[in-house]
């Protein structure tokens, strides 16, 4: 399986999520078992069918998360040098040619993306879009609105 881009930033959240599951959820879960096993027939016992499917849930996010992080490239974009061109990592101010509007993103792996905090996945059409262009370049976005174009303001590595 070839390796999948990741920031900083996305493989620390990714830790942190899956050490909450190993050392909070998965216990609490095995616990709702256990006291759900006490009151008797499990057939028709609905804390216990809920409790398994949580720890179903649980157990298959551990595994995606795990298996992520096995195929990530972590890839730190404040060791790369600046050279005002966009890259996987970077952070970048896009001006709208037509309205003068200013939108910023930063272009993330992507199961890191969240566009409504401006995180947009490498492989999303305006990332598409950007890389390799260079601050003051113009770009089409082909967007499902129609073409949008931008002009590339400031490059950040943050």
């Amino acid at each position: 399986m070839s390796k999948v881009p990741m920031t900083v930033s996305g493989e620390r959240l990714l830790r942190e999520e899956l050490d909450r599951l190993k050392r909070v959820e998965r216990p609490r879960i095995v616990a709702a078992i256990a006291e759900a096993r006490e009151h008797g027939d499990l057939k028709e016992n609905a804390e216990y069918h809920a409790a398994r499917e949580q720890q179903s849930f649980a157990e298959g996010r551990i595994q995606e998360i795990e298996s992520k992080l096995a195929n990530a490239q972590v890839i730190d974009v404040t060791a790369i040098a600046r050279t005002g061109k966009v890259i996987f990592g970077v952070t970048v101010d896009l001006i709208n040619v037509d309205t003068d509007a200013t939108v910023t993103y930063r272009i993330v792996g992507e199961d890191e993306a969240d566009v409504k905090n401006n995180l947009i996945s490498v492989g999303s059409p305006i990332a598409r879009a950007l890389i390799g262009k260079e601050e003051g370049d113009v770009v089409v976005v082909r967007a499902p609105a129609g073409d949008i174009e931008y002009e590339i303001g400031e490059v950040r590595h943050i």
